[in-house]
């Protein structure tokens, strides 16, 4: 049985912050529960130097591209409901 493989890459805007500290304090609550909400692997990959936006990857595994893109979709919801508006854009590949 072959895995499928599905990368998300949400580009976050944190309008409230002001320093590296405010923002790597919103960006780790929101990779701490999507790794416990979701069992996804996630990391902030981009903008790190930046004060008021970040880029998170996720990537999750699974048995079949609806579950894979389902998952993904259901983690861009979760984001949004978590802080509304938080989410600029995003990406999602389905390998």
């Amino acid at each position: 049985m072959a895995s499928v493989i599905g990368y998300l890459e949400l580009e976050l805007h944190i309008p409230h912050s002001h320093s590296l500290k405010e923002k790597r304090s919103v960006v780790k609550k929101v990779l701490e529960r999507l790794k416990g909400k979701f069992n996804v692997s996630v990391s902030e990959v981009g903008s790190q130097d930046s004060w008021q936006s970040s880029v998170i990857g996720v990537v999750t595994v699974g048995t079949s591209k609806q579950v894979v893109d389902a998952t993904l979709e259901k983690v861009v919801s979760f984001v949004e409901e978590l802080s509304p508006g938080l989410i600029v854009g995003y990406r999602k590949e389905i390998f």
